[in-house]
């Protein structure tokens, strides 16, 4: 069937010109093509504007079932055959057409390979194809222009019907033509997953009730329409789509199923028991779209499937909760899906809009802000009609009210996201409601415990129940975190319930209470004593810190400083080992600017916490005053963890100065040592003894810092504490590798990094592959040294980790082996750093961790 001969697409509803040729050596025959295309308010398909995560065959096949017309443009190369394939792509393009009108240009040339000639010979016997020559690619464009503007005006004359003659209707008989599958005129983008495990459901005569669920604008019905086309072929008696958005009332869901089948209400008997005849031997697939207002109707949807052979996809954002049925609940699109949307939508109302470099970082930014769920990025591409990209980005710090378009053809209740979220939040009861708009001012995520929280005030309501209708509702997702639930909002729907409490005057205090949540879990840590009570906490802490942020925002804003101070100190251990001790600091460092009034306790902690950050990095006499006085006050108001804390890194500080200040280090660990001791702290008994054995290393005191080192681990070890084990293992290895025991000193650092694997602690990666960098150094393996140090700058780098600076222990060991090995070595050595550097990070853990003995010849440079 001509596809394009249904009838002629307004601007943004383009017809898709698919243009196959090899890539390189017609490069500007391609342009050309492309610019006459785009003039034309048509829109080019070509492989190199397409998602590059797919390989090309899956990709090129897709770009074919969706486009409208065929451009083959051919010159001398044959192409790239891929292994296990027969054919080349330009080939394989041809072979897998669908039967649209083909456009074929061949450019004037003494010689073509001959499988090619073997191409062009097949399409000149296609009396489907037409064909012209060319010299140049100006001539092309020419060509191509004028070419797709003939085949327009030839199907505008077959698809008019003002140009049809006159004709008195012939009498029709009772109708018994179903409703087909709208025709969507735009790809399905980014939903492979879903769309492969629909089909197969619906392959399953098991499987007869399939509903697809998720909020409003997430995509159900183009998943729905596309699965129920891959599957149309199983089902002899047909695939029947019908609408229900437009019913209000459930007990008239039977007629409008019946009339969507062309069944006639004669007015004799129940239309049910009509349906039910209709339907009873036919093998066929009713896609019902917009359930969830209708829901009631569901038992009866349910009477029928068990009367009769059809089966249902369904979609709702609600659960029929019928016996039999299978559901998949739709997320938000993959974020090179949703870029690939946003993108061919603005095309759509702007034809010359390009992803580019200079606006792709701005594109990422607004699918991100907007969930990368589809409906949103559909508003927002009619914005870019009138905005670049960079000034949609600023915008949608408010895009609920600028996203107020989108195509009239959408229903009504879609034309904006307010509409479609208040929509979906009108079906639910009054508590509810109220407590979805609370919800709103979560950033992230949140437990069944913090929903609980904010239910206070709502009257007698459970907050289970209330999250269940709001799950069901697809106003929050969840999702299990290890074992506990989790529950999430889109970012649309968050906004909306954080408009509503504002136009109410009630956020800040709904925010107030949101982080006293917060207060109190920071709070309930020093109920933990060890790292085994702590580390299910920390898993806890590492989903919410999104919430945390919110907590300290909220703080800041309503000037509750002590607050502020307060949360970040219960939480220093957390912020320390998740990487954000430099976020802590930029928060510290504001309350210490001038002009704001803090208390003693508040001012200490601030200092500590823009001082202890750094210590190691680089010599800073300030820090070792400024940790002083922090110890010093602890010490006054009898703090005794405060002030351990203080004195250990106190003692960082006085080892980092130039000359290091090993004297003052060891009496500074020696005070903090006995506050551990007679706090009983495992932790800090293991830190500080791990210090205690860096000063003696300092000074070759080897003996002593073994036994250090091997009191601290018992310590960790004893009391399960992974993180003190990891740190007092890396030392434990420095010790020997300075001992002269490499292959100790190995086994020591391979344990550690597989302690840190174990609950991802990135900087024991860095700290892990640096170490055995320096091992490999020892041993005269410079690439495999280089290439293990560029790992680690990589996941330093992109984590944002310190680098150790002068507290670092490889730095020395690898400066003397690169000065000791001369120019080949160094040329290893940088050759395998930057190999690491591009290199996967657990190929390259597992790398560190293979011995070099066993390792074979996986080992390159």
């Amino acid at each position: 069937m001509d596809r394009v001969a249904g009838g002629i697409r307004t601007p943004d509803q383009r017809l898709r010109v698919f243009v196959s040729s090899t890539l390189k050596e017609l490069a500007p025959e391609r342009r050309a093509a492309r610019g006459a295309i785009e003039r034309l308010s048509m829109a080019p398909v070509m492989f190199e504007l397409g998602a590059r995560p797919h390989p090309p065959r899956s990709l090129y096949r897709a770009y074919l079932e969706q486009s409208d017309i065929f451009v083959g443009i051919y010159g001398e190369q044959y192409g790239w055959i891929a292994p296990g394939e027969d054919v080349s792509g330009l080939e394989d393009e041809w072979n897998l057409a669908p039967d649209i009108p083909k456009l074929i240009y061949l450019k004037r040339t003494e010689r073509r390979d001959d499988r090619l000639e073997g191409l062009l010979a097949r399409i000149r016997a296609d009396d489907r194809a037409s064909y012209a020559s060319f010299t140049d690619a100006a001539e092309l464009a020419e060509l191509v222009a004028a070419d797709l503007a003939s085949l327009l005006a030839e199907r505008f004359d077959a698809a008019d019907p003002r140009r049809a003659p006159f004709a008195e209707p012939a009498p029709q008989p009772a109708s018994t033509e179903s409703v087909r599958l709208p025709s969507p005129l735009t790809r399905l983008l980014g939903r492979d997953a879903e769309l492969a495990t629909v089909t197969r459901m619906l392959a399953d005569d098991g499987d007869r009730l399939v509903t697809l669920t998720g909020p409003g604008g997430i995509g159900k019905s183009r998943l729905a329409i596309a699965a129920a086309r891959a599957v149309e072929t199983s089902f002899p008696d047909g695939v029947v789509f019908v609408d229900l958005a437009p019913v209000i009332d459930p007990g008239l869901v039977t007629t409008a199923v019946a009339n969507a089948l062309g069944i006639r209400d004669s007015g004799d008997g129940s239309m049910s028991e009509r349906l039910r005849l209709a339907l009873a031997d036919r093998r066929m697939l009713l896609v019902l779209d917009n359930v969830e207002q209708v829901v009631e109707a569901a038992p009866a949807l349910a009477a029928l499937l068990g009367a009769t052979a059809v089966s249902v996809l369904a979609t709702s954002r609600i659960l029929l909760r019928v016996t039999g049925e299978q559901s998949i609940e739709l997320g938000p699109l993959p974020p090179e899906a949703a870029v690939d949307l946003l993108v061919e939508r603005a095309r759509a109302v702007k034809p010359d809009f390009e992803l580019t470099d200079a606006n792709a970082a701005q594109v990422a930014a607004i699918c991100t802000a907007l969930d990368c769920a589809p409906l949103a990025l559909e508003l927002a591409a009619a914005r870019l009609r009138v905005l670049t990209p960079a000034a949609l980005e600023e915008r949608l710090d408010h895009a609920l009210p600028l996203l107020t378009g989108g195509a009239r053809d959408l229903p009504e209740r879609q034309r904006t996201l307010r509409a479609t979220i208040d929509w979906s939040a009108q079906l639910l009861r009054p508590a509810e409601r109220e407590l979805l708009m609370r919800l709103g001012v979560f950033r992230s995520g949140f437990g069944l415990d913090a929903a609980e929280w904010m239910t206070d005030g709502l009257g007698d309501v459970d907050a289970m129940d209330a999250l269940g209708a709001l799950v069901d509702g697809s106003l929050v997702r969840e999702q299990d975190r290890g074992d506990r639930a989790w529950y999430t909002m889109l970012a649309t729907v968050r906004e909306y319930g954080r408009e509503h409490l504002e136009e109410r005057g009630i956020l800040t205090a709904t925010e107030e209470r949101h982080a006293r949540f917060y207060v109190a879990l920071a709070d309930s840590t020093d109920q933990q004593a060890t790292w085994k009570g702590q580390i299910d906490l920390m898993a806890r802490l590492a989903d919410e810190r999104d919430e945390l942020r919110g907590t300290v925002d909220h703080f800041m804003a309503t000037e509750q400083y002590a607050e502020l101070a307060s949360l970040v100190w219960h939480l220093y251990w957390f912020w320390w080992v998740s990487g954000q001790l430099g976020e802590v600091r930029t928060w510290m460092l504001r309350l210490l600017e001038p002009g704001i009034d803090l208390d003693d306790r508040t001012r200490v902690i601030a200092l500590f916490s823009t001082h202890s950050i750094r210590v190691g990095e680089t010599p800073d006499a300030d820090a070792a005053a400024a940790l002083a006085e922090c110890a010093a006050y602890f010490e006054r108001v009898g703090d005794r963890l405060g002030e351990s804390l203080s004195l250990v890194a106190l003692a960082i500080a006085q080892m980092s100065l130039t000359p290091p200040d090993i004297d003052g280090a060891e009496r500074t660990l020696g005070r903090s040592l006995e506050l551990v001791e007679e706090d009983g702290d495992p932790f800090g008994r293991t830190m500080v003894r791990i210090m205690l054995a860096r000063a003696a290393m300092a000074r070759g005191r080897l003996n002593l810092a073994f036994r250090l080192l091997d009191e601290s681990l018992g310590i960790a070890r004893d009391n399960e504490d992974p993180l003190g084990e990891a740190i007092a293992l890396n030392h434990l290895g420095w010790a020997r590798l300075l001992d002269g025991d490499p292959e100790g000193a190995r086994g020591c650092f391979t344990e550690q990094l597989l302690i840190s694997s174990t609950f991802g602690h990135e900087e024991g990666f860095a700290y892990g592959l640096e170490a055995m960098s320096a091992v490999a150094a020892v041993s005269g393996d410079l690439a495999r040294a280089g290439r293990l140090f560029g790992a680690a700058e990589i996941v330093r780098e992109r984590k944002g980790l310190m680098t150790g600076g002068t507290f670092s222990l490889h730095g020395p060991i690898l400066e003397r082996a690169l000065a000791e090995a001369g120019h080949d070595g160094t040329a290893a050595f940088e050759a395998g750093r930057r190999a690491g550097r591009g290199a996967d990070l657990a190929d390259m853990v597992a790398l560190a961790m293979t011995s070099p003995v066993s390792e074979g010849t996986t080992e390159t440079a």
